[in-house]
């Protein structure tokens, strides 16, 4: 039997809010089922290699976080898995127990198909919002945002139902939701690293779907006015449309920063790998002539460096993205290490001496020029929030 349902016909006319928020989970199947996903997917996390306290935000994209340049680039279902996401165990802690304080309450008052609704709705509804707000300057990810849309449906549903509830109880739980919201709210306003576009996407969100999908708690109660009901779905669309208008254009497209990066990684494995030719190379030189010798610089070094300018400039990367300058800067470092290992095999050809000096130091001066681009990855991360 329906909770609300069968304390309203045992009190009869008043619901007890505080008997509500009671009960263990099988009470409140979604919110146990809700939490029970939240912690499953942080424990798998943990189990393939995140950090307990602070997950880089390479898992966390890795895994689904929202990020405009990663999001905007085909994986819209980001902003559904990010929700499920936590960069540590105090983020996951605070936002279960947030999650378990007001979910008891929510799920019984509305339902638990409402509830699910609520939460699933206003998670994505506070992550398209985050997306439009600092897409490109945040990874993003967790519960908060969906958690505030069920705080956004429990202050609708309390002032809504007023009538029906102690007012004492009322005026207490009103008070304390309304607070911990603005708190929060207020919190992150000063705290870097919060994501307050996703709490007030999800809260908004939440009191949208408070009234578009409340349900009576009186035996002979309505759902209230079609129009009022239809006016807030509307509203809601309205909302998500108009985000959907503004999204800001990402900086670069995340699938072609990773396919430079696993470039760049392959190149330096490369690099390492002509660094022993050259040895070996050096070593035999005693006993051969400056015709084979020449041949082996271009076949070995000055063909494998004009092979990788060639991979490295197929490369379609944006100016903005993280890996840009790195890959800028190995491409020059190929093309003037080729040009130069081929003009050192033609002046050994010739036996010109002066030549072959100037081409080891155009050789020297590009590996300078160039070491540090070479050894920057890993690179720059944005930051978590």
């Amino acid at each position: 039997m329906d909770l609300p349902q069968a304390a309203l016909n045992e009190a009869g006319t008043t619901l007890p809010l505080a008997a509500l928020t009671r009960g263990g989970p099988r009470s409140v199947p979604a919110t146990a089922a809700l939490i029970g996903a939240n912690v499953g997917v942080f424990a798998l996390m943990l189990a393939f290699g995140a950090g307990l306290w602070h997950a880089p935000s390479d898992v966390q994209l890795a895994w689904g976080a929202n990020f405009g340049p990663a999001t905007q680039d085909g994986a819209w279902w980001r902003l559904f898995t990010a929700m499920f996401l936590h960069f540590g165990l105090l983020h996951l802690a605070m936002n279960m127990w947030a999650l378990w304080d007001a979910g008891r309450l929510v799920e019984r008052l509305i339902g638990p198909a409402r509830y699910a609704a609520v939460y699933l709705g206003s998670g994505l509804a506070g992550n398209a919002l985050s997306l439009v707000v600092q897409g490109n300057d945040a990874v993003s990810g967790g519960a908060s945002g969906a958690i505030f849309g069920v705080y956004g449906a429990l202050l609708v549903t309390l002032v809504r139902e007023r009538r029906r509830f102690d007012a004492h109880e009322f005026r207490w739980l009103f008070g304390a939701a309304l607070a911990f919201t603005a708190a929060t709210l207020l919190l992150g306003l000063n705290v870097r690293g919060i994501d307050n576009a996703a709490h007030a996407g999800g809260l908004a969100a939440g009191a949208l779907l408070g009234v578009a999908l409340r349900r009576p708690l009186a035996p002979d109660g309505t759902a209230g006015p079609g129009r009022e009901r239809a006016l807030a779905a509307a509203a809601l669309a309205a909302g998500l449309l108009a985000l959907a208008a503004n999204l800001p254009a990402p900086r670069y497209r995340y699938g072609e920063e990773l396919a430079a990066r696993e470039a760049i990684r392959a190149f330096v494995a490369e690099e390492r790998t002509r660094d022993a030719r050259w040895r070996t190379i050096l070593h035999q030189a005693e006993g051969q002539s400056f015709e084979a010798l020449a041949g082996r610089i271009d076949e070995d070094i000055a063909g494998g460096y004009a092979d990788s300018f060639e991979e490295l400039s197929a490369l379609k990367l944006d100016p903005g993205a993280p890996s840009a300058a790195v890959l800028q800067q190995l491409r020059r470092y190929a093309q003037q290490r080729g040009e130069a290992s081929h003009a050192l095999a033609e002046a050994l050809r010739r036996g010109d001496e002066a030549a072959a000096r100037q081409a080891l130091k155009a050789l020297r001066e590009a590996s300078e020029n160039t070491r540090q681009a070479a050894s920057a990855a890993p690179l720059a991360r944005p930051e978590p929030r």
